[in-house]
């Protein structure tokens, strides 16, 4: 869980990231080619399925996380009439914008890396590409 000064947001826009589009730590990456949300549990379960591939290559890989889930969502009950206020913070979620960079890795081939990257694709909500530093 994050500390925030405020429990609940509003939603926001997920405006174009000048920033976070450059490689700094690893050979490879994942970019986005959308803006979207993706949700804390969407981020570990990509997690673990680079670090699987990895491990199961033989590989000693880094990965970098390069996405935070630090804004809350919030969910109503199930059946509850619409008004009485905002719903109760229900999870976490990390505003993307196209062109940013999700995920980074070194320490693996250039193969093990792609087929690794299209396996993390199919977990995530926003379509990506496949980077390599040069």
């Amino acid at each position: 869980m994050i500390r925030t000064k405020y429990r609940k947001y509003q939603k926001g826009k997920c405006r174009q990231n000048i920033y976070n589009c450059s490689l700094h730590f690893g050979r490879y990456a994942i970019q986005s080619c959308e803006t979207g949300i993706v949700r804390a549990q969407t981020i570990e379960a990509t997690r673990r399925v680079l670090s699987r591939k990895f491990r199961l290559s033989g590989s000693r890989a880094q990965i970098w996380i390069r996405i935070c889930a630090n804004v809350p969502i919030t969910r109503k009950p199930t059946e509850v009439r619409m008004g009485k206020g905002k719903g109760n913070p229900a999870g976490w979620v990390a505003r993307v914008s196209k062109g940013q960079i999700l995920f980074e890795m070194d320490g693996v081939t250039l193969s093990n890396a792609q087929s690794a990257a299209r396996y993390a694709s199919h977990k995530l909500n926003v379509a990506t590409k496949f980077v390599q530093w040069k």
